[in-house]
């Protein structure tokens, strides 16, 4: 259980802050949602308190674990299908997860793949996504600006 003020991370959209949570009726049920303001995606979202585990939402890194996912991104690239549709997949996979460190992994390999040759506009996209979701979580657990959070982890590929 989360409360109002505590930041959060939600795979697929990035890090935020639980800023209510509000019971509604839905279908006859009592429900209770977290509302989460997002603030590098400029989103606000509902996640039902209930099934906050199932679609992965848990508490971001604390500080001193932004070391580690530094040097996630240092690290060799994994290797990669060739085979655009399933290298796309796989690292679709690896966001849903949610894991801080496969998130800075599919940067890590994404952005070290565009460097050599160009990536399609979907990997393009997922890169987008991808960095979105590392770098505002770094932002809120390391106290940085967005540029700061971009730079550090560019400077760290």
């Amino acid at each position: 259980m989360f409360n109002i003020g505590d930041s959060i991370a939600y795979p697929m959209h990035g890090a935020g802050v639980v800023t209510e949570i509000e019971e509604k009726e839905v279908l006859g049920e009592i429900c209770r949602y977290y509302h989460v303001s997002l603030p590098y995606s400029k989103m606000h979202v509902m996640v039902p308190v209930d099934n906050s585990d199932k679609v992965g939402v848990r508490a971001i890194i604390c500080k001193e674990d932004i070391q580690g996912v530094l040097n996630v991104l240092g690290d060799e690239s994994d290797k990669m299908s060739n085979n655009w549709n399933r290298r796309y997949r796989e690292n679709t996979e690896k966001l849903r997860t949610g894991d801080i460190y496969e998130v800075a992994g599919v940067v890590r390999n994404l952005v070290r793949s565009d460097r050599i040759k160009k990536l399609s506009t979907g990997e393009k996209k997922l890169l987008g996504n991808a960095k979105q979701i590392l770098e505002s979580e770094l932002v809120l657990a390391g106290g940085l600006s967005l540029d700061e959070a971009d730079s550090l982890v560019e400077s760290n590929i």
